[in-house]
C-alpha cells in the first residue's frame, strides 16, 4: 500500500506539476531555458486542472454511462437482483461522530443506493476493505451509516478489497454463489465505466446507476473560466480515473 500510495501521489497530477515546480527552481541557474519549460508546465497544468470548463470537458469523455431514470427505479427489480454499492474511503477518526465516517462522495453513493433500495426492494451489498489496513472496513462504515441514516440493512458486506477490481471479483464469491448474477452497480459516474468492466469481467450482469456527475453544466459565472479550488480536486478524480482505465485494460484481461 505505501508504494502504491506514493507512486499515485506523485506520479500523477497535481503531484507531478509540483515535482514540475521544484525541478524548475532547482534547475533555475544551472539550465534557465529548461528550467523555464518545466515551470510553464507545472503552473500551465496546475491553472488548467483549477478550471471548472476543464472539469466539465474532461467528465465528458470519463462518463459514459447515463443516469437513471428516476422512472426506472421502482421498476430495477424486474432487471436485477441486489444493489451493490462500491466503497470510496473513509473520513478518520471525526470526534464529533467518534469514529470513522464515509467521504462526501461516499455519502452521495450512499443516500442513491438508499432511494433505489427503498424504490426497488432490492436488497444491498457494501463492498470496501481496510483502508491503510485499519478497521473497520468501509462496508462496514457504509453499512452502518445506510442504517442509522437512511433506515436501510445491508444484507452483504464484502470487507477485503481494496480495487474497483477486487470490489468485483470478492462481490462475485459473495453473490454468485447465492445465484445472484443481475446486480446494480451504484458508483460515481466518472468511475462507472470501469466498474461496469471489472464487474462484467466477474461474472455479473451490470445495471449501471452512475451518481455525481461532473459533465453537466458547471453553471459558474464566465462559463466556469475562473481558476476554483475544488476543480483541482476533481480534475484529479477525473485524470486518476482516466489512467485507471487505460491500467486495467492492459493488466487485468
Amino acid at each position: 500500500m505505501p508504494i502504491r500510495y506514493f507512486v499515485k501521489q506523485l506520479l500523477l497530477p497535481p503531484g507531478i506539476l509540483f515535482l514540475l515546480l521544484l525541478l524548475a527552481w532547482w534547475l533555475r541557474r544551472s539550465r534557465p531555458r529548461l528550467a523555464g519549460a518545466l515551470f510553464a508546465l507545472g503552473l500551465g497544468g496546475l491553472w488548467l486542472m483549477s478550471l471548472p470548463i476543464v472539469v466539465e470537458w474532461g467528465a465528458r469523455v470519463v462518463e459514459r454511462e447515463p443516469a437513471l431514470a428516476q422512472s426506472e427505479w421502482s421498476t430495477l427489480a424486474e432487471r436485477a437482483d441486489a444493489i451493490v454499492l462500491l466503497g470510496s474511503g473513509r473520513e478518520r477518526g471525526d470526534p464529533a461522530w467518534g469514529g470513522d465516517q464515509p467521504t462526501m462522495i461516499g455519502l452521495e453513493r450512499q443516500r442513491y443506493a438508499a432511494r433505489l433500495a427503498k424504490a426497488s426492494g432490492l436488497p444491498v451489498l457494501t463492498t470496501g476493505g481496510l483502508h491503510y489496513g485499519t478497521p473497520p472496513s468501509e462496508a462496514q462504515i457504509m453499512a452502518d451509516s445506510l442504517r442509522d441514516d437512511s433506515g436501510v440493512e445491508v444484507r452483504w458486506k464484502e470487507e477485503q478489497s481494496r480495487t474497483t477490481w477486487e470490489n468485483a471479483q470478492m462481490t462475485a464469491d459473495i453473490l454468485l454463489a447465492q445465484g445472484i448474477k443481475r446486480v446494480v452497480v451504484v458508483t460515481q459516474a466518472w468511475h462507472m465505466p470501469r466498474s461496469v468492466w471489472c464487474f462484467e469481467q466477474a461474472g455479473f450482469e451490470v445495471v449501471p446507476a452512475p451518481v455525481g456527475f461532473l459533465s453537466a453544466d458547471n453553471a459558474r459565472p464566465f462559463g466556469g473560466w475562473m481558476p476554483e479550488y475544488k476543480s483541482i480536486w476533481q480534475s484529479g478524480l477525473l485524470l486518476n480515473e482516466a489512467v485507471g482505465q487505460i491500467a486495467y485494460s492492459l493488466f487485468y484481461r
